[in-house]
């Protein structure tokens, strides 16, 4: 089983030439993207990575998490791990320094989270959804609340969950059966089920922040019903310091294709008259507030996505390097030096790349976004990132998949023996085009929101920017890639304007090709991405020049798919 290596120079590229780091200067400050100041973040974080974090994720599929006397014992290495991550100030990067925050830029904290989540993937989904609970708080909390459980949430010392789903409501959550009552002291009794709760009991935090849906008796009908309140493991007193166990506990682990070592959980709330709660934002309206930290999580499931492929290719390279098979001119070569296995790793490589930098352009839009104020450029940058948000998880989380897949198939029989990881990488990945919503749900999303809600205005101002770097490009003289560019946003905007003038007229004929049209979105995106990459990559060296054939090789193999995935969207 290869080594995990922090890929901090292909990180530290796409920031700058496709995510365009440096432009967030004006807004955030010199110090927040200072060259220098990346560079040993990056660099320490990798080292954390891949020398601390990295060695766990094999002991995280055998051992697993398990349940014991109602307490989750995590695998071997975990808590060790964990406390080197928060120790270092990892999980405050982005946040505000009001609460303990080190108030930087969300596309620095979502790199050092791809070399964590590519680490071990069962680790970092933890501090996945604490990012999520906090950014959650800080824009719905009240003062106090914010007060009270930022700073712990934000040092990493209490961790966060989000409770949405229940056995009879998956995507479905007009059906939650969870119930609130008012306790008339201002808090709220809460009683119920919720599954799938990641990382909902454990013992590597002080403290775990439940974030719960549930329904008042007066709540009105269906998703307009729902109220989001906060649900501490322990009640915090007022010093803030973790007080009397609440009244909830985990009944039961799930047992899982993968991320094994990652404690899912069935959590019982209420088993002795209700569990105290604390209701965010307003009564019947906590769905909305949901979102704020379910959209936060899509994008960085996408990362996971790319995070898995990275790591699954990272293997692949390896093992086709050493694996001696045939022949080529009469000698015994490595199965790289097979044409055919030398495409396939040049495909993953390339759709990696793409992937990567479509993720750090998107978080870019948000972190432009939060310091552009109130006006036209901020509500830009955001339909930007609204927009691209599902294109982000379900591209890249298939994209994770499918790299995955290629990276057993690399391996050949041995990639289905578990004692090489290939198959890990593989079951790890499986879960990431399913959870904060499938990924069907996300080309739903995207056609019935993103593109109807505004004819397309979004998409059309995007394209504008896809557009301006292709004459870029055409006047540097990349003729052939901007071509292909070009050739496949052609199909992106006829499909476009086709999907903005029928889904009110004919939603069912939209929605049944919202998954081509998605992915042929993701593709041609991920082509503007690689054409960025192909003008970053300035230099003669050998790295500048690998990033300039990968951008072409994407140019071949993956763009032409675009004509096919729109013609699979024309009615």
């Amino acid at each position: 089983m290869a080594d995990f290596n922090a890929p901090v120079a292909d990180i530290r590229f796409a920031l700058e030439a496709q995510a365009g780091l440096s432009g967030l200067a004006a807004t955030w400050g010199e110090e927040a993207v200072d060259g220098g100041l990346v560079e040993a973040l990056l660099e320490e974080a990798g080292k954390l990575a891949s020398g601390v974090i990295a060695p766990t994720n094999r002991a995280g599929d055998t051992e697993h998490a398990v349940l014991e006397n109602g307490v989750v014992r995590l695998p071997t290495g975990f808590s060790e791990a964990y406390d080197a991550y928060v120790e270092g100030g990892w999980n405050a990067l982005s946040f505000d320094p009001e609460y303990g925050g080190q108030g930087l830029p969300w596309t620095l904290a979502l790199a050092v989270s791809e070399m964590v989540e590519a680490a071990n993937m069962a680790f970092g989904v933890g501090a996945l959804l604490t990012k999520g609970a906090i950014e959650l708080l800080q824009r719905h909390g009240t003062p106090d609340q914010k007060a009270l459980y930022l700073p712990n949430m934000i040092a990493g010392t209490w961790s966060g969950t989000m409770n949405l789903t229940e056995p009879q409501a998956g995507t479905d959550l007009a059906r939650l059966r969870t119930k609130a009552e008012r306790a008339g002291d201002g808090s709220y009794r809460i009683t119920g089920q919720k599954i799938f709760i990641t990382y909902g009991e454990h013992e590597l935090t002080d403290n775990i922040v439940h974030l719960v849906l549930a329904r008042l008796p007066d709540a009105p009908p269906g998703v307009k019903g729902i109220s989001l309140f906060i649900v501490p493991k322990f009640l915090p007193k007022a010093d803030g310091s973790p007080g009397e166990r609440n009244d909830l506990r985990a009944v039961s682990l799930e047992h899982k294709l993968g991320i094994k070592g990652s404690p899912t959980c069935v959590m019982a709330y209420g088993d002795d008259g209700g569990a105290t709660g604390f209701l965010v934002g307003e009564e019947h309206k906590g769905l909305s507030c949901m979102f704020t930290m379910m959209n936060n999580a899509r994008v960085a499931v996408g990362l996971q996505g790319l995070a898995i492929a990275e790591r699954a290719y990272q293997q692949a390279l390896d093992f086709a390097g050493q694996r001696v098979q045939g022949q080529r001119a009469g000698a015994d070569v490595t199965i790289d030096q097979h044409p055919d296995v030398a495409r396939t790793l040049a495909w993953m490589r390339a759709r990696i790349e793409a992937q990567r930098g479509l993720i750090y352009w998107t978080a870019a839009c948000f972190d432009h976004a939060e310091k552009a104020g109130d006006g036209e450029e901020k509500a830009r940058w955001m339909a930007f990132f609204e927009l691209l948000t599902p294109v982000v998880k379900s591209w890249a989380t298939d994209g994770g998949v499918a790299i995955a897949s290629e990276g057993v198939q690399i391996h050949g029989g041995m990639g289905f023996i578990e004692e090489t990881g290939a198959a890990q990488h593989y079951r790890d990945a499986r879960i990431l085009p399913i959870y904060e919503g499938t990924n069907g749900i996300q080309a739903i999303d995207l056609v019935g929101r993103k593109i109807a809600r505004d004819k397309g205005a979004a998409a059309a101002a995007l394209f504008a920017v896809i557009e301006a770097d292709i004459a870029t490009a055409r006047d540097a003289g990349d003729d052939a890639m901007a071509d292909a560019v070009a050739a496949g946003l052609s199909e992106l905007r006829s499909a476009t304007d086709w999907v903005a003038a029928t889904m009110a007229a004919d939603a069912d004929a939209v929605l049944a090709v919202a998954t081509p049209y998605q992915r042929l979105f993701g593709t041609v995106a991920g082509g503007w991405q690689m054409l960025r990459q192909a003008r970053g990559a300035k230099g003669e060296g050998a790295f500048e020049k690998a990033k300039r054939a990968s951008a072409a090789f994407y140019m071949k193999s993956e763009m032409p798919l675009a004509a096919a995935l729109a013609e699979m969207t024309r009615p």
